[in-house]
């Protein structure tokens, strides 16, 4: 059984999740202290390290980053957050916590991590879909739109077997019908249960409305390319929203 360290174990979520998560996973609750628990995962004293529900996501962040360290041969650290319907549906949503405005290369390494992390994340092979105000170039020329499409061609010459398109608008990306008249030719529009934002402005705000206005349980930011398996947690979350995103860090520890 898999041990995780929560290293604001005075918190009320917190311990209301842990007594729940007995079952599935060894828990330990420190008193505040992060630096104290991304130390247990780094030197294999707990296989998971789930923080930020009275910290910043910087200091989280930073704490895995120069603690826990990057993954061996990954130049980008990512995250992302799971966002289950109450109609049972599933998303992915990323970058909305740590890469504020990634280049072409980080883009590109954003889209490969969901990819291998939804493999093990979602019940459905990952359908991603690159996120923008425009869809297929009826946003005119910008920026952005050549950030995405140059760092889906670098995926797709790495690794073909990922389903990956864009740019695409949200309403395209995960509404068969408009898909049907947007991007009738496209095999994610319609379908995506991945969605790759732009920058931390866009994502942040994306994820923040499925729990707000969805109402969405969210599990995250869930860390990826770093070391060891960790997450963020957002200051608003519940103990729900810390079950999930344990069972989430557990899943993707295989």
């Amino acid at each position: 059984m898999k041990t995780v360290v929560f290293p604001e174990g005075n918190n009320e979520f917190i311990k209301a999740a842990a007594e729940q998560l007995q079952e599935i996973c060894h828990t330990v609750l420190l008193e505040g202290n992060i630096l104290a628990g991304a130390r247990m995962v780094a030197e294999d004293q707990a296989d998971a390290f789930v923080a930020g529900i009275d910290h910043s996501t910087r200091d989280v962040v930073l704490t895995v980053r120069d603690t826990i360290g990057i993954a061996e041969g990954q130049k980008t650290f990512s995250s992302l957050f799971v966002c289950d319907l109450p109609d049972g549906k599933r998303f992915i949503v990323s970058d909305g916590a740590t890469c504020k405005n990634p280049t072409v290369e980080q883009l590109a390494d954003i889209i490969m991590l969901n990819h291998f992390a939804g493999k093990k994340i979602l019940n459905a092979k990952p359908k991603i879909a690159v996120l923008s105000f425009s869809t297929f170039g009826s946003g005119g020329k910008d920026h952005s739109i050549d950030k995405t499409l140059d760092a889906i061609q670098i995926v797709r010459a790495r690794f073909p077997e990922i389903e990956v398109d864009g740019e695409m608008q949200l309403d395209t990306a995960v509404n068969p019908r408009i898909a049907g008249k947007k991007a009738e030719n496209s095999p994610v529009a319609g379908q995506a249960n991945v969605l790759i934002v732009p920058d931390l402005n866009s994502g942040n705000i994306l994820y923040k409305s499925f729990e707000q206005f969805a109402h969405a349980t969210v599990a995250g930011p869930v860390l990826l390319g770093f070391r060891k398996a960790a997450s963020d947690l957002s200051r608003g979350s519940t103990a729900e929203d810390i079950i999930l995103t344990t069972k989430i860090l557990l899943s993707l520890m295989g």
